[in-house]
């Protein structure tokens, strides 16, 4: 499954994460750390350019979401507005053979993205 809940996000303690990505809401590559000696060693514009294309496909997976989420109780914007609807939630998990993503988006809009 492509969604998953936040209490899922951590993997089986088989599974060894390579990388974390951090990235901003515009989909700029804040930071990144290699977390095992099995990760592969890429360059720095290929470090932005994973950054800036899981932040497309976050952003795709997000407006192609099925529905949309009820708002919080007690939610508002800045100047204290109901807010109407919580935004949807995009990618939070990718499983794939050898492959696992996760991702946790914050309410700014920071990812925090592992692979």
């Amino acid at each position: 499954s492509i969604f998953l809940s936040p209490a899922r996000l951590l993997s089986p303690p088989t599974m060894t994460f390579l990388h974390l990505f951090i990235i901003n809401k515009s989909g700029g590559l804040i930071h990144n750390v290699r977390l095992s000696d099995r990760a592969p060693a890429i360059s720095t514009n290929e470090f932005l350019l994973i950054g800036s294309t899981f932040h497309s496909l976050h952003a795709i997976a997000a407006e192609a979401a099925p529905e949309v989420l009820p708002p919080r109780p007690r939610s508002s914007d800045p100047a204290g507005r109901p807010l109407l609807r919580r935004p949807r939630v995009g990618i939070e998990s990718i499983d794939g053979g050898s492959v696992a993503i996760r991702c946790l988006q914050t309410p700014t809009g920071v990812k925090f993205v592992l692979t």
